[in-house]
C-alpha cells in the first residue's frame, strides 16, 4: 500500500456535473485552476474550484499537470462516450477509479479492507480503524481531517434525509448516490435508551453493475495475470469482489455474463479450483468499454 493521503476536497462531495465541467475547463489551454477567473469560468466559489480539481484527480480524469487522462478523454471529450454520465455503468466505472486510483486513500481502505471486517459500522469505528492504519504505516494524521474525510465519503454515497428543508436540487446532486452501495440505517440502543445511526456495505448482486465494467476492472488490475482464481477475483485488492462489494453469488453471475458475451474469456471449475482465463491477445480494456457504450 502506498502513502496514505487525506483531505483536498474542501469538505465538498463530488457533484453530478463537476467532472464534465472540470474536463471542459482543462480542455481549454487558456484556462488554469490557479487563475483568478477560474471562479467565474466554473461558476463556483474558490473553495469549490479546489474541490473540483481534487475530484478530477481522484477519479483519474486529469493528471498532476491538469491534462486529461486517457479515461478523461474517453468519457468527457467532445466525442466522449458519456460526458453527462447518463449511463449507470459510467458511475460504477468512476466508483472503481476512485477506489483504484487512491488519490483519496479512504475509499481504498473502506472498500478493499474495512468493509470486510465490519460490513456494518458506526462512524467512530471507521475513524478508529483509519487512525490505527495510519499509525501502523507511520502516516502523520489529524483526527479532524479523518473525520471530515469520513463525512465526505458517506455523503458521496448516501443522499441526505428528505426531512431537511434545504435546496433539494443541490442536496440531491451527488454523483454516486444511485449506486446504493452504502446505506445509512438506525437501530435502538436499549442500554442507552437512544437511537444509533450506522452504515452498511453489504455484499450483493449489484444488478445495475454491467459485466463490461467488471471485466474492465479485471483487465485494469496489474496484479492479475491471464489466469485468475475466483478467490482473487473476490478478495484481492481492487478486485471486482472488493471494489463493487459483490457477494460470491453476485460475482459468479458477473463471470457467467462475461464468458457468455466475450469469447476471449472462459471459466473452469476443476477439482474445486475455479479460474477465469482471459486471452489477453484478443481483448483490451477499452474495447470492453466500447462494447458497453452504444455507437
Amino acid at each position: 500500500m502506498g502513502k496514505l493521503s487525506f483531505s483536498g476536497h474542501e469538505s465538498f462531495i463530488c457533484k453530478q456535473f463537476w467532472l464534465k465541467k472540470g474536463a471542459d475547463f482543462v480542455s481549454n489551454p487558456q484556462m488554469s485552476f490557479a487563475a483568478d477567473d477560474a471562479v467565474v469560468e466554473l461558476g463556483v466559489g474558490k473553495n469549490m474550484v479546489r474541490s473540483i480539481r481534487f475530484w478530477l484527480k481522484a477519479f483519474d480524469i486529469i493528471e498532476d499537470n491538469d491534462q486529461l487522462t486517457r479515461m478523461g478523454r474517453y468519457l468527457f471529450s467532445e466525442k466522449g462516450k458519456d460526458p453527462y454520465l447518463e449511463s449507470i455503468g459510467s458511475v460504477w466505472l468512476l466508483h472503481y477509479l476512485l477506489v483504484k486510483t487512491k488519490r483519496a486513500s479512504l475509499y481504498g481502505l473502506v472498500f478493499n479492507d474495512f468493509r470486510r471486517l465490519r460490513p456494518e459500522f458506526q462512524f467512530e469505528q471507521l475513524q478508529a480503524y483509519v487512525e490505527r492504519t495510519c499509525e501502523e504505516q507511520g502516516t502523520t494524521y489529524s483526527s479532524n481531517t479523518i473525520k471530515r474525510d469520513i463525512t465526505v465519503l458517506i455523503n458521496n454515497y448516501v443522499a441526505p434525509s428528505l426531512k431537511k428543508k434545504s435546496d433539494l436540487e443541490d442536496d440531491f446532486s451527488g454523483l454516486l448516490y444511485e449506486l446504493r452501495i452504502l446505506e445509512k440505517k438506525s437501530k435502538a440502543d436499549i442500554i442507552r435508551d437512544t437511537i444509533v445511526d450506522y452504515h452498511v456495505i453489504s455484499p450483493d448482486y449489484r444488478d445495475t453493475l454491467p459485466w463490461q465494467i467488471v471485466l474492465y476492472s479485471i483487465l485494469d488490475n496489474d496484479s492479475f495475470s491471464n489466469s485468475i482464481t475466483f478467490q482473487d477475483l473476490y478478495n484481492a485488492p481492487d478486485s471486482p469482489g472488493s471494489v463493487f462489494a459483490l457477494s460470491q453469488e453476485g460475482l459468479y453471475r458477473k463471470i457467467q455474463q462475461i464468458i457468455e458475451f466475450d469469447p476471449a474469456c472462459s471459466y473452469s471449475e476443476t477439482a474445486g479450483n475455479r479460474v477465469l482465463q482471459i486471452s489477453t491477445s484478443l481483448i483490451n480494456k477499452f474495447s470492453v468499454l466500447d462494447a458497453y457504450y452504444p455507437q
